[in-house]
């Protein structure tokens, strides 16, 4: 993989140590989060299916550190990572996989539908690949809202997927439709190598070259080492930039791994124990804290133990705090089906009763 970079001076190297360190506390953040929410499964206080991020921490973090905290995200079912990395607290993500009232869904989304308006991501999504046009079209809104309607600033939508998703037509319908129109979107293809069990040269064409796919629609693609998050920063920026400035859209083949099996349910006999230790020889936290110590002098090796105690009590407390909540009330069923009364309408004049919904 080339670094687009390379020969010139790293966008990194202009960033300070409290923000190459803030990345460093968000990856083991997320990382302490995974281990604690695949025990909480194990124990049968997670339901449902659950996918934990563990080892793509730099794929998240890094790529939304690349823009605006006003531009919207969409994703797929491994979805906690960037749930923690877009601001969302660990009390409110771990609530949700529970099942209680003070989860980010109110306990009706579980682990694969975090969502969080403030923070501007717009849900975690259990259909493969049906995210992608969501994303089209929030860049589609976001641009309509600042060229046709005069308001905001210009915005670039991410649509995040996994290699999994790159044969469903939903995903080729939306590459065609913001090529033909221009919209601000970048896919970001969470390329881990396995859709469920399955390699990617198993069950799609061109996988040693993804970025052809998106060329075919017109879309300007980059394909990067996930594994390395100053490399994912140098690289990614650039091109949110230029999405951002040209209103036009891109994708990237993030190049990752999951250390974990697809779901806490995978057996994993499709790849050896041998392959997973060769991955994680390469770790992403691993590799940042090395060049916050040696090469930055930024952190300390007390430093580091200290952020890691701070960290597992932050995440304990999330699980503590989760137990401890009540579960939603039974008429949490008809709530949120589909889009409730406006507050001043009585219920024999809401939408379902011929007032005219605002947002149509």
């Amino acid at each position: 993989m080339t670094d687009v970079s390379a020969g010139r001076e790293r966008l990194t190297d202009q960033l300070s140590d409290d923000v190459l360190v803030s990345w460093l506390y968000d990856m083991q953040l997320i990382r302490e989060f995974e281990t604690r929410t695949a025990q909480a499964y194990q124990q049968a206080k997670i339901g449902g299916f659950c996918h934990v991020y563990t080892g793509q921490e730099a794929c998240c973090v890094g790529t939304i550190a690349a823009m605006e905290h006003d531009d919207p995200i969409v994703t797929a079912y491994r979805d906690h990572g960037h749930a923690l990395a877009r601001g969302m607290t660990p009390e409110a993500c771990m609530a949700e996989m529970f099942g209680k009232i003070t989860g980010c869904a109110k306990g009706k989304g579980g682990s694969m539908h975090m969502f969080d308006k403030p923070n501007h991501l717009y849900g975690g999504h259990g259909i493969v690949g049906a995210q992608t046009p969501l994303g089209t079209g929030l860049a589609f809104a976001a641009r309509y809202q600042w060229e046709v309607m005069g308001e905001g600033s210009k915005k670039v939508a991410l649509a995040y997927l996994g290699d999994g998703a790159l044969n469903q037509g939903s995903f080729h319908e939306a590459q065609n439709l913001a090529g033909l129109l221009n919209l601000p979107v970048i896919y970001i293809v969470e390329n881990n190598g396995y859709s469920m069990g399955t390699s990617i040269e198993r069950g799609t064409t061109m996988a040693d070259n993804l970025v052809l796919k998106a060329k075919g629609y017109g879309i300007k693609g980059l394909q990067i080492d996930g594994f390395d998050i100053l490399n994912v920063y140098n690289q990614f920026k650039p091109l949110v930039d230029e999405c951002r400035d040209l209103q036009r859209p891109g994708f990237v083949d993030l190049k990752t791994y999951r250390y974990q099996g697809h779901s806490m349910s995978d057996p994993q006999k499709y790849r050896s124990k041998d392959e997973v230790e060769e991955w994680k020889s390469k770790d992403s936290i691993a590799a940042l804290l090395s060049h916050l110590m040696s090469e930055r002098s930024a952190v300390t090796e007390a430093d580091w133990k200290t952020m890691q105690k701070d960290i597992r009590d932050r995440v304990k407390k999330s699980v503590d705090f989760a137990e401890s909540s009540p579960d939603p009330e039974m008429s949490e069923l008809t709530t949120d089906v589909y889009a409730n009364p406006q507050p001043n309408l009585s219920p024999t004049e809401d939408y379902r009763h011929g007032v005219r919904n605002p947002l149509l």
